[in-house]
């Protein structure tokens, strides 16, 4: 995620923060001014909003090292002002790992809730009348701090399963509907669910609170995505690579001028080419690099081609390549067959088309 500073390791996961995070301490600040607070009060609710997503990242790492028990890994763990997002390498597809994986983040903040019970003094509010609670509540104290660090963690697993996918509790809606039928229609049903409940999260959003509406809109946006993610790779469910795979393409050759990749690109549809030495996949020209250098026709692709590249096998799943395409780390990838000999490319563009034209005749 761009705009990302990380802050270390955790058992081998980068944890980062996005720098929207710094807008929580922006509101506390506004807040806190305006009904008249100082620095203590400022210091407090900044120390406890610290803490507090200290707890989102064991949140975040309950499902990350849950997932790694079934081989799934996790490659960061980002902090964002709604809260963590823990980026796995995919969803597991077996719905009682899925069901493990989505609880696994709640039962942390159970955890937690249930430890701070043993140093949250909770009788001492019962004997008070309403006012006498009020005014004790209001104390910048360690006793108020960890009472609230007990509701927060409470209010975290109380929201987290609400069964709006893709919210844990959305996923262990997915992972028991999935029990009792198909992947496919169990993530449509969560789905639908979840994005009825992200209308309802942005009218309380407009009532209430503006954090619910950033929260409708993550509901709903990724509610969307991954149930078209699921559809698609169902379509691409025992397919190969190379029935997808671009063969009628211009190879390159790292003495070919730049003047002749721009007369390419002029005269095809072609944006991104492999590099070839002896049927051997050496590099790749990217679309960015020669709009980058254009203006230098004199000059060889070997000064612009990108060495440190990712090959694909012609027999590789179509289902790994879509999550690959997806995680947005490249679009482009040269194949070869087993012995490394170089026979296309795949790219992001060709894969849509291969799942469009799949779904018309599978339908």
């Amino acid at each position: 995620m761009k705009g990302s500073v990380s802050l270390g390791k955790i058992a081998g996961i980068r944890i980062k923060v996005h720098w929207t995070f710094l807008l929580i301490f922006v509101w506390v600040v506004f807040v806190e001014m305006r009904q008249g607070g100082n620095l203590s009060s400022i210091l407090f609710n900044a120390a406890f909003i610290l803490v507090l997503f200290a707890c989102v990242v064991l949140h975040e790492l309950g499902h990350a090292l849950m997932a790694r028990r079934f081989g799934v890994v996790t490659r960061k763990i980002t902090l964002l002002p709604i809260g963590g997002v823990a980026s796995l390498q995919k969803i597991p597809e077996e719905p009682y790992q899925e069901f493990l994986v989505a609880l696994a983040g709640p039962l942390v903040n159970v955890v937690i809730a249930l430890l701070l019970l043993f140093f949250v003094p909770i009788g001492n509010f019962t004997g008070l009348s309403q006012v006498e609670q009020l005014e004790t509540l209001r104390e910048l104290s360690l006793q108020n701090f960890l009472l609230y660090l007990f509701l927060a963690n409470t209010i975290l697993v109380v929201f987290n399963l609400i069964p709006a996918f893709p919210m844990d509790g959305g996923r262990v809606l997915r992972a028991v509907l999935a029990m009792y039928t198909d992947r496919v229609k169990a993530t449509s049903i969560a789905a639908t669910i979840g994005q009825v409940i992200a209308f309802i999260f942005l009218f309380l959003g407009l009532t209430m609170n503006i954090f619910l509406i950033f929260i409708a809109l993550f509901v709903f946006v990724g509610a969307y995505g991954e149930n078209k993610m699921v559809q698609h790779e169902a379509l691409l469910k025992g397919h190969k690579v190379q029935e997808a795979m671009l063969t009628d393409i211009h190879f390159l050759e790292p003495e070919d001028s730049m003047e002749k990749v721009v007369s390419l690109i002029l005269s095809g549809t072609e944006k991104d080419f492999v590099v070839r030495s002896e049927d051997k996949p050496i590099g790749v020209l990217s679309h960015e690099r020669i709009l980058e250098h254009a203006r230098e026709p004199g000059s060889k692709v070997r000064d612009h081609m990108e060495t440190h590249i990712k090959t694909l096998n012609h027999l590789a799943p179509l289902q790994d390549v879509l999550r690959l395409v997806e995680s947005g780390k490249t679009h482009f990838y040269p194949v070869t067959d087993k012995e490394g000999r170089l026979l296309g490319a795949i790219d992001l563009a060709n894969l849509n088309e291969f799942i469009v034209l799949q779904s018309h005749l599978d339908f």
